[in-house]
This record gives C-alpha cells, structure tokens and sequence, in this order.
C-alpha cells in the first residue's frame, strides 16, 4: 500500500532514515504541556508550529 507524501509516492517499505525523519516529526506535533502555560503564565498558550497530516506536507 503506497501514499502520497510531499507530491510523491511514500512506500511501505521506508528506508530507516526517513523513518527517523518521521518519528522526529510525530514527536514535535503535539501540543505544550500544560505546566509551560503554567510558568509562564499563560504568554505562550499553544504550539504555533503544530501541523496538520493533511493540509501541510513535510516534503521529504
């Protein structure tokens, strides 16, 4: 099964440093954790580099 990523066809089959590159990108898509809005105090409320699977492509 292949899907699209970035304007090409993304195989099932990944090599081990795309899927590197991948994990890094799921790890940073999350949002702050709530004891950062905490501290300081409430100035950064969410993550402004959050990405969305389907609107922005990473372009590998």
């Amino acid at each position: 099964m292949n899907f699209v990523v970035g304007g090409r066809l993304m195989p099932s089959h990944k090599t081990f440093m795309i899927k590197k590159k991948l994990a890094k990108k799921m790890r940073q898509n999350r949002p702050i954790p709530h004891w950062i809005r905490m501290r300081t105090d409430n100035t950064i409320r969410y993550n402004a580099k959050r990405r969305h699977w389907r609107r922005t492509k990473l372009g590998f």
